[in-house]
């Protein structure tokens, strides 16, 4: 059953004490997570001279994008432990724990070790994130107006940290050392596990307990079989990687991110059959299902657009654009900084008209059609300073300016609707897991992203930038026409 804290708690800029807490902790994962995303491709292509490891630019971007896939995959599993053994505010501290971990490992300059940082990050992130979100929508009674809202300065909350962080961990380390960045982004994930410990007393029970399985003895195997998954996962991977440093198999990125984005396929098939086909679902229950599926594929296609911020759009800061403001070069991943600026100046206004539109707010779906749109128009814009790039010109950083702008406002449009929609969406039981479903799209999003990024140095960037704006504006239209059917399935959830 749903634990609400009392309507009549508005603490918090009219909303729960709690979702301060929440705010600060977000915005603290957030400014470790993108202080260390706005220097990964940077750091892996930078040469040896420049304290980089010399990657060419196909295999940091099958690093990145697989990296960046980790990350929200593993929200599956770590929603399902949440939800059945450790309970979410648990997960977020002992996620939190790991990722302040895995960036102070990526102060040490070494290949090993530095994939071992990633390692950590992913698993933390994978506790941190579906659950706290979750913690977010147990935070408000079901019909309370306020949700949308409510994830809105969530949201904001995550974009202060992401908007600070690659204007510290970018200076850092793109002047300073790559290596005192990865380490600041450490720092800031430490304070926010510190807050987030400290502050545990306003979120009430929220998040507190998981739902057990029906008897103790039947409880006791399942956490039997969690550490058995888990020490079989640490002998899988160790295996692999004393092969590999030994020389007894030879691998690349190329080849592993291959191998992965077959085993997302596979793992993206089983989860919906699953969710679809089996279960003990109610019909209703499954009507709202199918449109979790819908805005799956949606989500997926706008964050294979998104997240290349981090990759494309990055690698074209630092290569084509003028960074000379006033007489100064400022880091190239300082451009990194805008998305959330526009967010923290947006998020309001976006938050301010769902709920005056009060009856007449679009629905998630329709909303979903907005999202894609502002990554297509995001991405066109690009096309004609990309020819010019083509031909030696460093180009106005306006153009990055305006692209940034637009896939912001796609952002508001889908991804905090995508969060509060599966707090609406999801069977009471599942919620855990259906928040990871979620963050599954942004995994499948970011991996086919990076795929895209290591296309950068044999495709025409006319030709990249305009197949996937073009992508972008199919998918817009496709779902704009599924907005009705989806809408009735929803059975009045909005």
């Amino acid at each position: 059953m749903e634990k609400d804290l009392s309507s009549s708690d508005r603490s918090f800029f009219g909303h729960p004490r709690g979702l301060s807490t929440l705010f600060f902790t977000e915005m603290w994962e957030r400014f470790s997570y993108y202080g260390m995303r706005a220097l990964l491709i940077l750091f892996m292509t930078a040469s040896a001279s420049q304290g980089g490891f010399g990657f060419d630019v196909a295999s940091a971007g099958a690093v990145y994008g697989l990296y960046t896939a980790m990350v929200y995959l593993l929200s599956l599993p770590g929603g399902w432990i949440a939800d059945r053994i450790v309970g979410q505010r648990r997960a977020v501290l002992y996620g939190g724990l790991l990722i302040a971990a895995g960036n102070f490992t990526l102060a040490v300059h070494s290949v090993p070790v530095f994939f071992l940082g990633l390692a950590l990050i992913t698993v933390g992130t994978g506790l941190l994130k579906p659950n706290i979100s979750t913690i977010v929508g147990q935070l408000y009674k079901r019909g309370d107006s306020r949700r949308d809202a409510g994830f809105s300065i969530f949201y904001m909350g995550i974009n202060l940290g992401a908007f600070l962080a690659p204007l510290a961990c970018g200076y850092l380390g793109q002047r300073v050392n790559w290596h005192l960045g990865f380490a600041l982004a450490g720092v800031g994930m430490t304070l926010g596990t510190l807050q987030y410990w400290l502050g545990g007393k306003n979120l009430g029970e929220a998040g507190l307990h998981p739902t057990p399985a029906g008897t103790p003895e039947k409880q006791r195997a399942l956490v039997r079989r969690m550490w058995q998954c888990i020490a079989a996962g640490v002998l899988l991977v160790g295996s692999f990687a004393a092969l590999t440093l030994t020389g007894t198999i030879a691998v690349s990125a190329e080849l592993i991110s291959d191998v992965f984005g077959m085993v997302l396929l596979v793992i993206v098939a089983a989860v919906f059959g699953w969710l679809l086909l089996g279960g003990d679902w109610t019909p209703e229950e499954r009507k709202r299902l199918a449109v979790v599926g819908v805005l799956f594929v949606a989500s997926t296609i706008f964050f294979s657009i998104f997240e290349q911020a981090g990759s494309t759009l990055n690698l074209f800061a630092q290569r084509s654009t003028n960074t000379v403001l006033l007489g100064w070069d400022f880091p190239a991943s300082w451009f990194q900084s805008l998305n959330s600026l526009y967010i923290i100046t947006l998020a309001p206004v976006f938050a301010w008209l769902w709920m005056r539109l009060g009856s007449r707010d679009p629905s998630s779906p329709a909303k979903f059609v907005f999202g894609l749109l502002g990554a297509s128009i995001g991405f066109a814009i690009l096309i004609v300073p990309a020819g010019r790039a083509m031909e030696g010109q460093m180009v106005s950083p306006m153009w990055l300016v305006m692209t940034y702008f637009f896939h912001t406002c796609g952002e508001l449009c889908l991804s905090p609707v995508g969060l509060s929609a599966m707090t609406k969406l999801a069977p009471a039981r599942v919620g855990g897991f259906l928040m990871g479903v979620f963050f599954l799209s942004i995994s499948v999003g970011n991996y086919l992203g990076g795929r895209m990024a290591s296309l950068y140095e044999s495709l025409e960037l006319p030709d990249l930038f305009g197949a996937v704006a073009l992508f972008a504006l199919g998918a817009a239209v496709v779902l704009a026409l599924l907005v009705k059917p989806a809408k009735r399935m929803m059975g009045g959830v909005n």
